[in-house]
């Protein structure tokens, strides 16, 4: 049985018998022993090696390169400067409501805009709107105008 044990200042190899190893091989041995046992926890541990770590990110890694770091005052006083345009902001919701309230659409115009618009509409097309039912007599390939939407005439009554 050997064991190892190598703290600063002090290194010394021991087996089972008292200077057993240095009688058998000598003091070579011994420092053979240290260096395989040091080159061993390097690869069996190799988080203790520092120098070959990578370093932490830093805060430069995530800033685009045109921007410097901000030191710390400045990016409170950025902090401070959102709040208060925030508080403006709701201030001023508060007190003009009106101005905020979104603007009614009616529906019917909304789909009638949207059928009218439609790019899949062909030559002959009938389509129905809140104004009445109308033919699409226009080319597919060229602008919408009003004219291209012809009234259904109703058929007469015999």
């Amino acid at each position: 049985m050997v064991v190892l044990v190598a703290l600063p200042g002090v290194i010394s190899v021991r087996t089972g018998r008292r200077g057993h190893c240095e009688k058998r091989f000598g003091k070579l041995p011994q420092a053979v022993i240290i260096v395989a046992g040091v080159l061993g926890l390097g690869l069996a541990c190799p988080s203790l090696c520092l120098a070959q770590t990578e370093p932490e990110p830093s805060i430069n890694d995530y800033l685009p390169p045109s921007e410097p770091e901000v030191t710390r005052d400045e990016w409170r006083q950025r902090i401070e400067d959102a709040r208060r345009r925030a508080k403006e902001v709701s201030r001023e919701r508060r007190e003009h409501p009106e101005l905020y309230k979104p603007i009614p659409e009616d529906p019917d115009l909304v789909a009638t805009e949207r059928l009218l618009n439609d790019d899949s509409l062909q030559r002959g097309d009938i389509v129905a709107t809140k104004k009445g039912m109308f033919v699409y007599q226009g080319r597919s390939e060229q602008p919408r105008r009003d004219h291209d939407f012809v009234p259904v005439n109703p058929k007469s009554v015999r």
